[in-house]
């Protein structure tokens, strides 16, 4: 296949890009570059000769028609936003224009290119919209996400998804576009953007700065993978039934605090503090941040028992790889903090700027 994937140069998106590349595919790579899409991420992709770039705003209707002109994609895998529940509470508004805006600009497009297809080519064309669990909200302590459960947003970020997620059910069910949607539990590992939870704790733990954790630490995530992740994604765009929706979740629930520490006792391990004293001392309770979900747990059975997918990392053997590429990649690290490096959480206004 050829496949066009937006947001291709940031954390998820360079996943899938290297997925599909490396099991014979084409890829179109539709990105922007916003601060955390970074094309050092694919730097060995680049020279791929199934690989080609296209820097364009998803939001650009002239430019989306464009590259589906210039390159006839077989399917489109959409997993460009804005992504981080923090930054949407200090500037909801480029979630609403990129999330909302950009994915009907996407839809549009598809649908135009779609509509203009051969039958053959048409009866095979996918439109594989990526999402998230946050659009379910909080759960108790008990209790999964299943691909029935009513949509209860909290944040300006998770709100932006869930009304992404209806359009292109509503492009599907009006136009008959076949469209494919994937809501996925919280992902970690290799080129994540060090504002996220765990890149943040390492990095912080190696330079000996607070690792800042909101309140007590005491909410649940559940966490995947991102290469499993990338592997699911392609599964579903190749195999998923249209119009239906699919679960993605690591079956790995643990409390924000017990990620700390884990990271925190494999730091100690893998680059213990020169004063030999345990990274765990650095962790520092925060104010908790407006409207934080207590709990995500994602039942992934029908992934399971339709397509036949199962994570293959489990939260420990995922989390030791993801300290150990760090560990080991400096240089990256270096060239996508030359922009902006996060120092504490974010989130923490509740003022109008």
């Amino acid at each position: 296949m050829k496949v066009l994937v937006t947001g291709g140069a940031g954390f998820i998106g360079s996943a899938v890009v290297r997925h599909l590349l490396g099991r014979g595919d084409a890829v179109v790579n539709v990105d922007c570059l916003t601060y955390a899409g970074n094309l050092a991420t694919l730097e060995n992709e680049s020279m791929h000769a199934s690989y080609a770039f296209e820097r364009v705003d998803i939001c650009d209707a002239a430019g989306i028609r464009r590259v589906f002109e210039q390159h006839q994609p077989d399917g489109v895998m959409h997993l460009a936003a804005e992504s981080h529940v923090d930054r949407s509470i200090d500037g909801p508004a480029a979630f609403i224009q990129t999330n909302i805006f950009g994915t009907y600009t996407m839809l549009e497009e598809s649908r135009r290119y779609w509509e203009s297809l051969p039958p053959t080519r048409r009866d095979t064309f996918r439109f594989h919209h990526v999402s998230t669990d946050e659009v379910y909200g909080s759960l108790g302590d008990s209790g999964l996400f299943t691909e029935t459960t009513p949509y209860d947003p909290s944040s300006p970020y998770s709100a932006s998804k869930a009304s992404s997620d209806h359009l292109v059910r509503a492009w599907h069910r009006t136009y008959g576009l076949p469209v494919l949607v994937t809501n996925c539990s919280n992902n970690y590992g290799p080129y994540q953007f060090p504002e996220k939870l765990i890149p943040l704790m390492i990095l912080n733990g190696l330079a000996g700065k607070p690792l800042p954790v909101y309140g007590t630490g005491a909410n649940v995530r559940d966490w995947l993978y991102v290469d499993d992740h990338a592997e699911a994604l392609a599964l579903v765009l190749r195999e998923g039934t249209p119009g239906e929706t699919y679960n993605i979740g690591g079956w790995n629930e643990r409390k924000n605090i017990d990620v700390v520490h884990t990271l925190c006792k494999l730091l100690d391990e893998l680059a213990p503090a020169t004063n030999g004293q345990p990274h765990s001392r650095l962790i520092t309770y925060v104010a908790d941040r407006p409207g934080h979900d207590h709990r995500y747990a994602i039942d992934a059975s029908k992934i399971d028992r339709e397509l036949g997918w199962r994570p293959r990392e489990t939260f420990e053997s995922g989390l030791r790889k993801t300290v150990a590429w760090y560990l080991a990649n400096g240089e990256w690290i270096r060239r996508v903090q030359a922009d902006k490096q996060p120092e504490q959480r974010l989130g923490l206004k509740t003022r109008v700027a």
